[in-house]
């Protein structure tokens, strides 16, 4: 799991869209697909995802939105990340 999650991305927007939306923002393994993103997130975190988003940036690398289920709260697991 940890070749598909490379890292947190650790923006004034992340924090924003954990806070509002409950989504984490992670860059992902340009080859991840989004049902292994999702797979990676649950096993790794114990959460349940609802949605992935994704999206190549300028910079070549590869962005996923993650939104999580409603039991389970995106800040905590960005405190864990230490994001915030």
């Amino acid at each position: 799991m940890k070749e598909i999650i490379l890292r947190p991305v650790t923006s004034e927007k992340s924090v924003r869209l954990m806070e509002s939306d409950n989504k984490l923002t992670l860059i992902v393994n340009r080859n991840a697909n989004k049902q292994k993103i999702k797979k990676a997130v649950e096993d790794l975190f114990n959460v349940k995802v609802v949605k992935v988003n994704t999206l190549n940036t300028p910079s070549n690398e590869k962005k996923a939105f993650v939104k999580l289920s409603s039991d389970d709260i995106a800040l905590d697991i960005g405190a864990e990340l230490g994001m915030i």
